[in-house]
């Protein structure tokens, strides 16, 4: 059960009640509902940004915020990840492999990258020159800080779920 309540909204939130209702449902949203308005936007912002107008494959995006929630131990953010994976056509196998990271043999050299920098990023907060150097031989500058912003975010997203207890909508009610 969430450390505090879900955020009930009114009609005295309107700029909330305009934002809220165009995001999905989740729980994650109604903890965040609690911010203050200019936080909230800012937050989904980022986030829709990053999972709708980035130019970062969405595969590998995916792939990224998967491998950031299991090393910061984020049930939640595993969970609905899984599920866009999923519905994204992502092979199962791929997804089950992202518990092993990038040594998995089921990646590509590139999925193999992306996701040695995310551990990197995750791990030692900043990806090695060796790793760095590798990845840059794939991507642009663009797509190189686009993977650090979504690997960023998704830190600092697991580490508020996993403070709040943020309950997974499909498993608890």
């Amino acid at each position: 059960m969430a450390r505090i309540p879900y955020y009930e909204l009114d009609e005295k939130d309107q700029d909330k009640m305009e934002l809220v209702g165009r995001a999905p449902k989740l729980n994650v949203i109604r903890i965040m509902a609690h911010a203050a308005y200019p936080v909230l936007n800012g937050f989904v912002t980022l986030v829709a940004a990053l999972l709708a107008e980035g130019r970062l494959d969405p595969f590998l995006r995916e792939m990224a915020i998967i491998r950031t929630g299991l090393l910061c131990g984020s049930e939640y953010e595993v969970f609905q990840h899984h599920k866009m994976a999923r519905r994204m056509g992502m092979p199962e196998e791929k997804i089950r492999a992202l518990a092993v990271g990038s040594t998995s043999p089921v990646f590509s050299e590139v999925e193999k990258l992306v996701l040695g920098f995310t551990e990197e990023m995750v791990t030692r907060r900043k990806a090695s020159e060796e790793t760095f150097k590798a990845l840059a031989g794939h991507f642009s500058p663009a797509r190189m800080v686009e993977l650090a912003i979504v690997v960023g975010c998704y830190v600092m997203v697991s580490m508020f779920l996993m403070t709040f207890e943020v309950d997974i909508e499909q498993k608890h009610g």
